[in-house]
């Protein structure tokens, strides 16, 4: 009886590295962003990012007590979820719209469907999206020295397509926005997201995944490749490198390439997979900001590539050495 089978759910151990420390080593890797939030935007960003953290851990120990569960929170999947919410939230955000994003995310999305593992979309995102959808006003409204005004990313998009982009990053918004550059952009003193201001620091923190191989590098370096052929292609400035810098530097794409598109349970687990996942996500992600009406457009990318998982790993799964594919159903 000792040697009977354990099966569980996804994401599923295939070394000696365990959940909780694959977890608690995406919360550091989030480190650099977290710390750099909180140097740009002061004592508000601390406290959205403790509110959501804390109301994620405690959301999930109520549900799993109340249904009577195993109690998971020490896995740091509920930590990770708080903290990536507010990475992903404006620190003039109400703090009471966070506390039920954060709850949202974790009894909706997340234990409604099973808990760890078997939820079909990333949680953090899933409740951005809901925010996004119930308070817009509140989820669009940035802060930057005191001032409230549209994010560079936002400037871009409503620039003139005449002016380069440094002229226009340059300009500001002519109202309330200071003048910036590409090179803020990237060091991240810029408005914007708790954690999406600085692509330095996700950087380094997305790196260091890699390098420990936390993460594959095809999903972040497939999704921002495509994103950035799709822009030079139909973005209208043609071979504008600027541009381009200025579009991966801005809004939320790069925390999403490195920290939420590679989510181990709403991602492809085949090579191919997540190849075809960052092509997926490029093309969506240049659609919604070069022709939608919004400038950002990196959570719904995700989430709908999140629906399409079981049908790219489908297609995508290896045939067994010495065997054909699959014909006619047999």
């Amino acid at each position: 009886m000792g040697n009977l089978l354990n099966i569980s759910s996804s994401p599923h151990v295939r070394d000696k590295s365990s959940t909780q420390s694959i977890m608690w080593c995406v919360i550091l890797c989030l480190l650099p962003a977290t710390v750099f939030g909180i140097y740009n935007f002061g004592i508000k960003a601390i406290i959205l990012i403790i509110a959501c953290m804390v109301t994620c851990i405690l959301t999930e120990f109520i549900w799993q007590k109340a249904m009577k569960l195993p109690v998971t929170v020490m896995d740091g999947s509920a930590a990770l979820t708080g903290l990536l919410l507010a990475l992903n939230l404006s620190s003039t955000f109400p703090v009471w719209m966070a506390v039920v994003g954060s709850v949202f995310a974790i009894i909706v999305v997340k234990q409604l469907f099973g808990g760890l593992g078997q939820n079909f979309m990333n949680p953090a995102l899933g409740a951005r999206c809901f925010l996004m959808v119930s308070f817009a006003g509140k989820m669009t409204s940035f802060t930057y020295d005191s001032v409230t005004g549209p994010t560079p990313l936002a400037i871009i998009k409503n620039g003139d397509s005449a002016k380069s982009i440094a002229d226009i990053l340059a300009a500001g918004d002519g109202q309330t926005q200071a003048p910036t550059s590409v090179l803020n952009m990237f060091l991240g003193n810029t408005s914007g997201t708790i954690g999406e201001t600085s692509a330095l620091a996700i950087l380094i923190g997305g790196i260091v995944l890699i390098a420990l191989k936390i993460i594959s590098w095809k999903i972040p370096v497939c999704y921002l490749g495509t994103f950035a052929v799709f822009a030079l292609i139909f973005g209208g400035r043609g071979f504008d490198i600027t541009y381009i810098a200025a579009e991966l530097c801005g809004g939320g794409i790069m925390l999403g390439a490195f920290f939420m598109a590679t989510d181990y349970v709403t991602s492809p687990i085949t090579p191919r997979g997540q190849i075809v996942f960052g092509v997926l996500l490029g093309v969506l992600t240049g659609i919604f900001r070069i022709f939608g009406a919004s400038a950002e457009g990196v959570s719904y990318a995700i989430i709908i590539c999140n629906l399409l998982v079981p049908l790219i790993e489908k297609v995508t799964i290896p045939v067994p050495f010495g065997k054909e594919g699959i014909k006619d159903g047999k």
